[in-house]
């Protein structure tokens, strides 16, 4: 890994006296004591400035965008030229990480529980059927078949919640919070609509009966147009910020169906609107972790790696920007999404879900972090 130089204090006066000037004898005694107290901040026994940021991070934030590889993102002639070229020096490159599966939901899925893919989950739920269960495997893990997880499995939500930690989902287009099919019905957003973009499978929290059934679905999983007044202050900014931009914006679709070019290019504009507004909130230059990730590789490309839960996502890349980050850099250490839902527990203090506690299981560590 190529890491940056870390960032020093701020320089600061050593008391910041204000005193009328002394006379005579007085004059001579203060000159003598600051003469000594010069000397003591050269041998650096003076006092220690403060550090310009928290140890770790206290606000996170995680964009998906939707089924680009490592190769065509993360390159000179990229179509992301925002991402690749602006952000990626302000930020750590994840070289090595990697989506778990295909198709999209498994991946999100991943995200927030730890939960592996299931048969149906693996095709998308294209309807919206509770998981049938068989009992509980190894690293609590849901055995049978469905898309609808019971109350019993846990999710990062969750966890956030029961420790006194703030959640939402930001989901683009879906209007209404908690949007989902009804119990059991067919889900009309797999295909993209004029003016409605959403698309049920890229919002993991509706797919887990624990939220669904509270009331914390429809007060935190919401529209994301309600971002923009939740960054106004380090109060209204929650302390992870789940964001799923549209069928368009996450550069699922190319072309749009308002036809727009769709794919990277849409992406990257998409970007380059709300990266700044995120960055340049109070939570984030408090305390902030933004992560930018792609929920799985183009087609079936080979996974290359062994991971814990699995790589057959294949490549993707995931950059992390942050004020404790060391920016600039690049980690070779192998990742998957099984390691963002680890390192985010890891941020607050909570226990590893699913695939999240499997031995092996890289974590953001040194890697990631300047200090």
């Amino acid at each position: 890994m190529r890491a940056a130089p870390i960032h020093g204090w701020h320089s600061r006066d050593l008391h910041g006296w204000h005193r009328r000037r002394p006379a005579g004898r007085k004059l001579l005694a203060a000159a003598l004591v600051a003469v000594a107290l010069t000397g003591l901040a050269a041998c650096g026994t003076g006092p220690s400035p403060s550090p310009t940021a928290a140890a770790k991070p206290g606000h996170v934030f995680v964009i998906n965008l939707e089924n680009k590889s490592f190769r065509d993102v993360w390159n000179d002639q990229s179509d992301a030229e925002y991402l690749s070229q602006t952000l990626r020096p302000q930020g750590v490159l994840l070289s090595r990480y990697y989506a778990i599966g295909h198709a999209s939901l498994p991946n999100y899925i991943a995200q927030i529980s730890g939960q592996g893919p299931n048969p149906v989950t693996k095709g998308d739920c294209p309807d919206y059927e509770a998981f049938d269960s068989s009992g509980t495997a190894s690293l609590g893990q849901a055995q049978g078949r469905g898309c609808v997880y019971p109350e019993s499995v846990q999710t990062l939500a969750g966890q956030l919640s029961a420790a006194g930690k703030t959640w939402k989902g930001y989901m683009e287009d879906m209007g209404i919070p908690c949007r989902h099919p009804e119990a059991g019905a067919r889900d009309s957003d797999h295909a993209a609509q004029e003016g409605d973009q959403y698309a049920t499978r890229h919002n993991p929290f509706v797919y887990f009966a624990g939220i669904t059934s509270s009331p914390e679905c429809q007060a935190n999983d919401v529209d994301f147009s309600n971002l923009h007044a939740d960054l106004k202050t380090v109060a209204t900014t929650p302390n992870l910020s789940y964001i799923s931009p549209n069928l368009c914006n996450d550069g699922h679709d190319s072309p749009c169906v308002d036809g727009r070019e769709g794919g990277l290019v849409s992406a990257d504009v998409w970007l380059r609107k709300h990266v700044p507004e995120i960055m340049a909130s109070p939570a984030y230059k408090q305390d902030g972790m933004l992560v930018i990730t792609f929920d799985e590789a183009e087609g079936k490309e080979s996974a290359g790696a062994a991971l814990p839960g699995g790589a057959a996502g294949g490549l993707t890349g995931t950059l992390v920007l942050s004020p404790l980050a060391r920016a600039g850099t690049t980690s070779d250490r192998l990742y998957n999404h099984y390691s963002l839902l680890a390192s985010i527990e890891d941020v607050f203090g909570l226990p590893y879900l699913g695939y999240a506690a499997a031995p092996g299981l890289n974590r953001f560590g040194s890697d990631v972090f300047s200090r």
